[in-house]
């Protein structure tokens, strides 16, 4: 990654000086069909020419363009040629003495990604075919074509391409095919980081969708949807055009402006390191948003919450983009906050807000204590801090957070401020004052202090009830006491509601009050409370209006200890198990307590997506806060309860599928014989379809506990013998519990960059697991050995993906606490971005040891 970076001081002189009019690029992808690579290790590339028209407000000044290409052929400027090897410096392309007006033309040969950063090229296993697609945010369409990478340098796009003769090619606006290439059409202003082109003999489906306007007119949006053929007969097109279509009309209730980039389409691509990318008219996702086989509702809510994620960016992101990256919150979070919005507004997903709650939240507040936490907008000083910022405080505490501001302002006001921003700042760029003008216009309230307490400032509040009771025993007193972490002191205005349970005579937890509180400072008193029956337990963030850690006092404790899984409402239910996991997290409750509520009360879970958490977080708590001398005792328990929940679920249900798969999950040696049996038809269950996907769950776990080997997931990768099948296989082989394996493994991530993005992400999933926590030991010290060198060899997303994939958090102890400390201590001069990813990899290990001490504390006063 060497000279890549490009920092914000850069960015603002550049656009302080240049003004672009537009860019013509053509790529020739004709080189991507054919077998091997070029000798000598060279990259694969293709031939992209780029025109570029741009002012300069200063003539006589000098700047540069952006382009990562392993040669380039030929630069001209203003008509006059330049020397190559004198203005490219491998990163960027030195221009001299521009004129007024000017043009920029660039020749260059640029490489085929495998990491999925620039143009990516992917060969399909099972049928040889090849595919393309770009992904470039924030900064990597500089690898295809050269250009002003940053996004408030926009500009209008005509690209050209040509392909193989079989192929078929997308691109931003329409396509055309004459003469062997494919001509689109110009877009509107947009920034580099979302142009896109999309080629391959992928499978195509459409469909289309109508409004008729305001103003009388009809608007008329082709849709198209593909994935690579392999995939196509799991496709269910259908309902992804249903989503789009009930976002579509969604969006244009509530933005009062119409779409404004001509087609929609989506594609649904290998190997993607994200989940999606909103570019305008042509949308990419991951494809294992198309299912191979049975799931449960909870992926068709969250594939649902993407694709309307990706096109609230069409207004917040695209057509408004924010100036620099510092506002990325701009688009993210609102994008996040409308994924949800839209989901419980416009689809079948009417619970969507629980999800976002138990799931989305949860992202939030464990990137809130991270030493490496900041405020959502965020300081960011070049494009590394850039590419790390893409967290859960920018999506999912941004999104939180205009939740509570919709209950601040008002859902009109804050909608009518939407649209006044799109119309006020149609293709052009904002920063946070942009957004805070027109809100005030609308809501009528100074949004200065709130964006300094919630925008501007980092960390998360906790809110705990305090009942006191008078002699009749009915409230006397009730407050909500708020506090902040020591770090981050600031104390927040919170408008919530306050929910008061108690259990009816049939033995239910129902609320019986829920009153609005405008909670500030230390300690705020409900004084409507007064005089109300004692409650059996007090929530201070019913409804999960505002974004804080929900405490309990002690009766409430008591109460859910005893009857969470009498509670009645599937929100309250889920916000009481957030904050029992969020209290175990912060060594307040222990682990196996935690494990404990989750075997007694997780079966009578009613949201799908609520009870796939509670399993990820009771692996987690036994895995990571779990004292060590229980941990086997906890394992135990798992098993032996999800074995006996898996066969109480009712038949062909998805509980039944969400039960089998955290029993493969979690079991010890007890369950392997019934694993073996799922796979080879000796045992069954009813209504249990054990399909391709679940049966590579199994053997993800017989093979990391040496009960299945090499030969048998190579007959399975005959069985399925496909790009998933093969990432599958990877994992599993990766996962075997051998110190040769584990060798060969770290050999394969950390001393070679042969492996593709997908096999490096397979590989490190498989290498590190909990049952072998001796045989990975040795790594810790290579580790710290390694990681510096990686980071400044590697792309970023690979050197993220190997930096906190590989380190060493199973080894949890003082030992490596102080190896990472050490660590940190000799590389105060590392790059940024890669001692935060340490710092955060620290914190989860100390993190985890607290909570292990906690556990561990509560076995001794037992």
């Amino acid at each position: 990654m060497p000279g890549e970076n490009l920092s914000r001081d850069e960015a603002r002189e550049r656009a302080a000086l240049l003004s672009v009019d537009g860019y013509d690029v053509f790529l020739d992808v004709r080189s991507a069909l054919g077998d091997g690579d070029p000798e000598g290790g060279a990259p694969r590339t293709f031939r992209s020419v780029t025109t570029i028209r741009f002012r300069c407000a200063e003539p006589g000044a000098s700047s540069f363009a952006d382009l990562i290409a392993p040669s380039v052929t030929a630069v001209s400027l203003n008509g006059k040629d330049l020397d190559p090897s004198e203005v490219f410096d491998g990163s960027r392309i030195a221009l001299e003495d521009l004129a007024a007006d000017n043009e920029l033309v660039v020749d260059a040969q640029c490489a085929y990604s495998r990491t999925g950063e620039g143009l990516h090229r992917f060969v399909d296993p099972e049928d040889g075919e090849v595919y393309l697609y770009t992904q470039y945010e924030p900064a990597d369409s500089r690898r295809v074509f050269a250009g002003f990478e940053q996004p408030d340098l926009k500009a209008p796009f005509r690209f050209e391409v040509r392909a193989p003769e079989e192929w078929t090619v997308w691109s931003n606006g329409v396509g055309e095919l004459a003469d062997g290439v494919w001509r689109f059409a110009e877009t509107k202003p947009i920034s580099t980081y979302i142009t896109c082109v999309v080629a391959g003999p992928y499978h195509y489906v459409t469909d289309s969708y109508e409004r008729v306007l305001a103003d009388g007119t009809t608007l008329r949006i082709p849709l198209g949807a593909m994935c690579r053929k392999g995939l196509a007969p799991y496709f269910d097109a259908d309902d992804v055009f249903l989503v789009t279509k009930q976002g579509l009309d969604f969006f244009h209730d509530h933005f009062d402006y119409p779409y404004p980039f001509g087609k929609y389409d989506q594609a649904f691509v290998p190997e993607y390191n994200l989940g999606a990318m909103e570019n305008p008219g042509m949308v990419t996702f991951r494809e294992e948003f198309i299912f191979r086989g049975k799931v449960t509702r909870a992926s068709y809510e969250s594939r649902a919450n993407v694709v309307l994620h990706e096109m609230a960016h069409m207004w917040f992101g695209d057509l408004v983009t924010m100036e620099w990256w510092d506002d990325l919150w701009l688009k993210e979070s609102f994008a996040d906050f409308m994924g949800t919005f839209a989901n419980v507004g416009a689809t079948r997903f009417k619970d969507a807000w629980i999800t976002f709650a138990n799931r989305r939240k949860a992202w939030a507040y464990r990137a809130d204590q991270l030493p490496s936490t900041h405020p959502i907008t965020a300081d960011i000083r070049d494009l590394q801090d850039a590419k790390l910022n893409f967290d859960g405080i920018t999506y999912a505490k941004g999104a939180s957070v205009l939740k509570q501001l919709v209950a601040y302002v008002g859902e009109d006001a804050f909608l009518e401020g939407a649209r006044r921003y799109f119309k006020r700042h149609a293709y052009g760029n904002t920063r946070l004052g942009d957004l805070l003008s027109v809100l005030e216009e609308t809501s009528g309230r100074d949004m200065g202090a709130w964006a300094r307490s919630w925008l501007q400032t980092a960390g998360v509040n906790s809110l705990t009830p305090q009942v006191l009771l008078d002699a009749q025993g009915r409230i006397s007193e009730l407050s909500v006491l708020q506090e902040a972490a020591e770090s981050h002191p600031e104390l927040r205005p919170h408008r919530v509601k306050v929910g008061l349970y108690r259990r009816t005579e049939d033995g239910a937890l129902e609320r019986y009050s829920s009153e609005a509180l405008d909670v500030a400072g230390p300690r705020t008193l409900a004084s409507y409370a007064t005089g109300a029956q004692a409650p059996e337990l007090v929530l201070v963030n019913d409804d999960d209006l505002t974004y804080c850690k929900t405490r309990f006092d002690d009766t409430s404790l008591a109460t859910l200890r005893s009857a969470l899984g009498d509670m009645t409402d599937p929100l309250a239910r889920a916000l009481c198990w957030s904050a029992l996991w969020n209290m175990t997290r912060d060594a307040l409750l222990p682990a196996r307590e935690f494990i404990d509520l989750v075997l007694r009360f997780a079966h009578r879970e009613s949201d799908i997506g609520v009870l796939q958490m509670l399993h990820a977080w009771a692996e987690s708590a036994v895995t990571h806060y779990a004292a060590p001398d229980w941990r086997e005792q906890g394992v135990r328990l798992l098993t032996e309860g999800a074995s006996g929940r898996l066969r109480d679920a009712e038949p062909g249900s998805e509980h039944q599928l969400a039960w089998a798969r955290f029993f493969a999950h979690v079991t010890d040696e007890t369950g392997f014989e019934l694993l073996a049996g799922l796979l080879n038809g000796t045992e069954t269950l009813p209504g249990l379809d054990v399909d391709q996907e679940l049966r590579w769950t199994f053997l993800d776990t017989l093979a990391a506990h040496g009960v299945v080997g090499e030969k048998e997931l190579a007959a399975e990768l005959a069985r399925d013998d496909t790009a998933s099948g093969k990432r599958h296989q990877v994992r599993c082989l990766a996962g075997r519990p051998s110190a040769a394996v584990k060798a060969q493994a770290w050999a394969q991530v950390v001393e070679s960059d042969t492996l593709s993005n997908a096999l490096v992400e397979a590989t490190i999933a498989g290498w590190g697991r909990p049952s072998q926590r001796e045989l990975l030991a040795p790594y810790a010290e290579k580790y710290f050995a390694a990681i510096e060198r990686v980071w400044a060899e590697r792309s970023i997303q690979i050197g993220m993906d190997v930096v906190r994939g590989l380190f060493p958090g199973l080894q949890q102890s003082q030992a490596t606490l102080d190896a990472t400390d050490a660590w940190l201590a000799a590389h105060e001069d590392a790059a940024p971005a890669l001692r935060r990813l340490v710092l955060e990899a620290r914190d989860d290990l100390a993190r985890g040891l607290r909570g292990q001490a906690c556990d561990a504390s509560a076995a001794s006063t037992a």
